[in-house]
């Protein structure tokens, strides 16, 4: 959905899909459609016929590429059963739009769409959710209390920054912002603890030094790179690492019903020093000294 245009059609998700392995023919992608008013119950029927993941929901304006997004969720109910019905999954990008006269800002979008989280998982109670990238204590506490068919994504950068390390540093600017301290606390307290329904994702974004050194810069964090020893440096400081297989792979994999991966990867303790770039893109930590790398 991040694309432009966003990927809005079966035919347009299979195409994209052959794109993508003719560049990675080892890669399993895993593809999504685009919640916006034109989708129907029918093609998430055939979406589900043709091995389609899921759909992606993103409330309209909150993030990069967003214009298209809902404006209200109530509408898509017979998408959302049928998705239901298919097993495809809902993955919300789980923010309000900022709206002045309502007091929302991006710093509390995230706990005023929680309430929708919890109207949507009682009315679908087996459709598969997903509240993806939380960042505040009330997300997690939210998706805690709930069934077994919501979930949370928690990405590498999340799990360090807070609101003092994105203001004024336009590379750790990503939405949902990061929030208070309490809030980092409450993320790394749900990975320490090894809960299986709060798992990785990256939501890693590889947008030009142009876009992000800008006066209005591009929300977003590149990780992609160096994503399991960012991970691998936070769960060692925190006293975890026994947890990072499970949080990176086994859980995501469980809660999507997905086969487990038949592959290992070896992480080594071992400084490495983050590139200041990848080409035109700056990687999270640029300049940074990590304690691990991959073999």
């Amino acid at each position: 959905p991040n694309t432009t245009p966003p990927i809005t059609a079966i035919d347009q998700a299979l195409a994209y899909r052959s794109e993508l392995e003719a560049l990675a023919s080892d890669v399993e992608f895993l593809m999504t459609l685009y919640l916006q008013p034109e989708l129907t119950a029918e093609q998430i029927e055939d979406a589900g016929a043709h091995g389609l993941f899921g759909v992606k929901c993103y409330p309209k304006g909150v993030t990069t590429n967003s214009d298209s997004g809902v404006e209200d969720l109530e509408a898509y109910s017979a998408v959302f059963a049928a998705m239901e019905s298919e097993g495809v999954a809902l993955l919300i990008h789980g923010e309000v739009p900022s709206n002045a006269d309502k007091d929302v800002c991006i710093l509390n979008a995230e706990e005023r769409f929680l309430p929708e989280l919890e109207k949507l998982h009682a009315r679908f109670p087996d459709l598969r959710i997903v509240l993806e990238h939380v960042t505040t204590a009330d997300a997690v506490a939210c998706v805690e209390s709930l069934g077994e068919t919501v979930g949370a994504t928690v990405t590498a950068h999340h799990l360090d920054l807070t609101v003092d390390d994105w203001a004024g540093r336009n590379h750790n600017y990503c939405k949902p912002v990061a929030k208070y301290p309490h809030d980092r606390d409450a993320l790394r307290r749900v990975v320490s603890e090894g809960h299986p329904r709060f798992f990785l994702g990256s939501d890693s974004a590889p947008h030009p030094r142009s876009a992000k050194e800008a006066a209005c810069g591009c929300a977003g964090v590149f990780t992609s790179p160096l994503l399991m020893p960012y991970l691998a440096d936070t769960f060692d400081r925190l006293g975890c690492l026994d947890r990072l297989a499970d949080f990176s792979s086994s859980f995501g994999h469980e809660f999507h019903k997905l086969a487990a991966p038949s592959e290992e990867i070896t992480l080594i303790r071992s400084e490495t020093i983050v590139p200041d770039s990848y080409g035109d893109v700056v990687p999270y930590r640029a300049g940074q000294t990590l304690a691990w790398r991959l073999a």
